[in-house]
């Protein structure tokens, strides 16, 4: 995959004035760091394919990552070149193989996000099937670890308590952390950097700070993450998907604590295989 990358990475946040009103009737001017939503439009083979409301940065690794989790590639050996504009706005993507179904109709649809993301066709996606990923064994101290990293607080919510974060571990150790306006996005930024670093995602646990709808679980599943962990909760549909496709899903992690909803290495009581 050759990547031409002329962004420059903007800063995440910026400062806003406002005036803060105190219950007993005072208030005081003050200044607040808040982020910066930045849009990009990916270009897949020359047709207009996305549209992404982010933080403007791992905005590489963000289209790698998405393009993973929506099916539109296997792997980055399905992509030939990746084109980044200086201003960040636009990334072109060529894929090696010149595979669309544009008998498709494109029909815009919104993601349940908290940001403006926007899927403009299906001329790219595989009907292909989901398929059970392989459970791996883990280590309670790699939920716990992962939940204290947060609990520490990442860099950007720090600063303005608005993002999301995401955490990628290997064998216990947490390999990064990345930050987004919405879960979705920071999910697909850490699965971006996986693929660019070479990491084989079935080897890995990801740690979201963000609830598990749907179709964050049918993300990591088609990526064949084995252990999905949250700090907030599922559904009962992600349950059920977790069950069906032997995924460990731990949600309500905290330094001391987690909830396991999932464990398919785990055949006791509720963790039978087709129970819910």
């Amino acid at each position: 995959m050759n990547v031409v990358d002329r962004y420059r990475e903007e800063e995440a946040a910026r400062p806003c004035n406002g005036r803060l009103l105190a219950a007993d009737g005072s208030s005081e001017a003050v200044e607040r760091a808040v982020l910066v939503e930045h849009a990009m439009e990916v270009i897949v083979n020359t047709v207009p394919t996305l549209r992404v409301v982010c933080t403007p940065d791992h905005l590489v690794d963000l289209v790698v990552g998405r393009l993973f989790t929506e099916g539109i590639i296997d792997g980055v050996e399905d992509i030939e070149d990746v084109y980044l504009c200086e201003q960040g706005t636009r990334a072109s993507v060529l894929l090696s193989c010149a595979r669309g179904d544009f008998s498709r109709r494109g029909v815009e649809t919104v993601p349940s996000c908290c940001t403006g993301n926007r899927v403009y066709n299906a001329y790219f996606t595989s009907d292909e099937p989901l398929r059970p990923v392989t459970p791996i064994p883990w280590k309670g101290e790699w939920v716990f670890s992962a939940a204290r990293a947060f609990a520490e607080d990442a860099p950007l919510h720090r600063a303005t308590t608005g993002t999301h974060s995401c955490y990628l571990i290997l064998g216990g150790a947490i390999v990064c952390c990345c930050e987004d306006l919405g879960r979705h996005n920071a999910f697909d930024k850490v699965v971006g950097v996986a693929l660019r670093e070479g990491i084989d995602l079935r080897d890995v646990m990801v740690y979201s700070s963000g609830r598990l709808p749907v179709d964050m679980v049918m993300k990591a599943i088609r990526a064949g993450i084995p252990i999905l962990a949250t700090k907030a909760v599922p559904t009962d549909e992600t349950i059920r998907l977790a069950r069906k496709y032997r995924l460990t899903l731990l949600c309500q992690a905290r330094p001391d604590s987690v909830l396991i909803y999932h464990d398919p290495l785990d055949d006791v009581g509720p963790f039978k295989e087709g129970a819910l």
